[in-house]
């Protein structure tokens, strides 16, 4: 397989459906939002742009399956499969905040071996494959040099559902906030990783997540030099649905601060 052919293909196809949302976002019209569930928002737009890319990807592997948020494709692969989020960040979409991204993994049995997200309001392309390195628009990334969780920014994100674990989440950030620079919610765990990746934030945490959340980021993070875990300090972060990312020197602060109140 040249995945670097795949990957290049796979760049192009998300700047494709990311100036489709950049047009349709300049006369959306609020009124054909649906609810798919609490606070969970979807349009048009997130199943036209899905489309776009799935039909592209189909005949790249032609073994590989989908999964993907909007479920225009639900055939699963024995070894390979796409997974999906065509719009991340459909709130701020909806609302007019630019913050919202394109996001495609590639999954090779348990492992992301490829991931791209494009930040469609900055037109930032972020992309990786497995032992290649990790670029933003061609030009490398590393993640930041922090020293600790005392000089970081952190980035997070706010579920749809507490699931119960609404006190805890709130403790974390309280404890963050005495003792970080503070945090972030941009409202797209996809470019929540991506600036991990770069440098941007020095953390990430989150819960309650989908595997389209952070397929596409997940390799990102991990060849700019970051660490990702899920909140034991496991690998259950594909499909396990809480991920913490941040550099090697604040993760096991990170960590220790997400598990001592979860």
């Amino acid at each position: 397989m040249d995945l670097s052919r795949i990957l290049e293909k796979a760049i192009s196809i998300s700047k494709e459906a990311g100036e489709y949302i950049r047009r349709e976002r300049q006369n959306f019209d609020l009124s054909l939002v649906e609810l798919k569930g609490t606070n969970d928002l979807v349009s048009y737009v997130d199943r036209k742009a899905e489309k776009i890319i799935v039909d592209q990807l189909h005949g790249l592997i032609p073994e590989a399956g989908f999964i993907t948020e909007e479920e225009t494709n639900t055939t699963r692969g024995e070894v390979y499969n796409w997974i999906i989020d065509p719009l991340d960040g459909t709130t701020n979409f909806i609302h007019g905040i630019p913050v919202f991204s394109v996001s495609i993994g590639l999954q090779e049995n348990q492992e992301i071996i490829l991931g791209v997200v494009y930040e469609v309001n900055k037109s930032e392309c972020f992309y990786a494959m497995r032992g290649g390195g990790a670029f933003c628009n061609e030009i490398p990334i590393r993640v930041s040099a922090a020293p600790d969780l005392s000089s970081s920014l952190i980035a997070t994100g706010f579920p749809y559902n507490g699931l119960g674990q609404t006190d805890a989440f709130l403790n974390v950030l309280k404890s963050l906030i005495d003792n970080s620079h503070g945090f972030r919610r941009l409202g797209s765990a996809a470019v929540d990783l991506c600036y991990v990746a770069c440098g941007r934030v020095d953390g990430y945490f989150q819960h309650n997540l989908n595997a389209y959340d952070v397929a596409g980021g997940i390799i990102i993070v991990k060849e700019a030099g970051g660490l990702i875990t899920d909140f034991k300090g496991g690998d259950n972060y594909i499909f396990g649905g809480e991920i913490v990312a941040s550099n090697p020197k604040v993760h096991p602060e990170l960590l220790n601060v997400v598990r001592e109140f979860w």
